[in-house]
């Protein structure tokens, strides 16, 4: 029983992530569209954001691995 639990909880920690990725890169994009001449300021700032994001969805994958 305890298996599928840890792959609903992985699957919920999952959802967070990806949900963020998206609006991340969204919202650059629409900045581009509006200013294109910080694009690179904007991609580099996305980049980070991006690494922090998924860096929650490691750890809630560690975590189902520990659990």
């Amino acid at each position: 029983m305890t298996g599928s639990i840890v792959t609903i909880g992985y699957g919920l920690a999952t959802l967070g992530p990806g949900i963020g990725i998206g609006l991340l890169v969204g919202k650059t994009q629409e900045a581009t569209a509006r200013q294109p001449e910080v694009a690179s300021r904007l991609f580099t700032n996305m980049m980070i954001g991006a690494a922090l994001v998924e860096a929650l969805g490691l750890i809630g994958f560690v975590l189902a691995l520990i659990a």
